[in-house]
């Protein structure tokens, strides 16, 4: 595993963490994530759960989208989806608004494996190098993904070659991430 990203996001999440904490007075709170199963689940109320991230259990890889096209993946991407279980967390890097995707279960984290698979499987059939996404803007049409060739952070529009870099690593992009609440 890629230990410099496993600690970036670690570091990050407590960062957001300790922002909400101080904002709320609670551990973070979604609505959007009420009721889904989670170990990260501490508390829920009538429309809201609030979460603790919490260790990742399982094989800690996405071998199974590697498996699926027969590439090897960026060690970078096997640390980002299996140092913890926790809620999506929205952030800032420079003008940029995106929401951090994590996963939420052992169930989540199967269901992102096959989002990863079809993301590549249609990026394949366009003749695009391949990329695995990591955050969502709030443009619908624009990501933030992992070139898979480079190991650089990227923002792309889907189904077009227009892509910008925004850091050299995942662990450098993480670090740079300032906590949205």
């Amino acid at each position: 595993m890629d230990e410099q990203t496993a600690l970036a996001l670690k570091d990050f999440t407590t960062r957001y963490c300790n922002e909400w904490h101080d904002k709320h007075a609670s551990w973070p709170m979604s609505e959007e994530l009420y009721g889904v199963p989670s170990p990260c689940i501490i508390s829920t109320t009538r429309d809201a759960v609030y979460w603790q991230p919490q260790p990742f259990e399982g094989e800690q890889n996405v071998n199974a989208v590697e498996r699926a096209f027969d590439i090897v993946i960026q060690p970078a991407l096997h640390a980002f989806y299996t140092t913890q279980f926790a809620g999506d967390m929205r952030a800032q890097l420079a003008s940029e608004t995106l929401t951090l995707l994590q996963t939420w279960s052992a169930d989540d984290f199967r269901r992102v494996q096959e989002n990863l698979i079809g993301h590549l499987v249609t990026q394949k059939r366009l003749k695009l190098s391949p990329t695995l996404f990591i955050a969502t803007l709030d443009n619908e049409l624009e990501v933030i993904s992992l070139c898979n060739l480079s190991g650089e952070v990227i923002k792309e529009t889907l189904g077009t070659r227009n892509r910008s870099v925004l850091a050299p690593s995942l662990a450098d992009f993480l670090t740079q991430l300032k906590p949205l609440l």
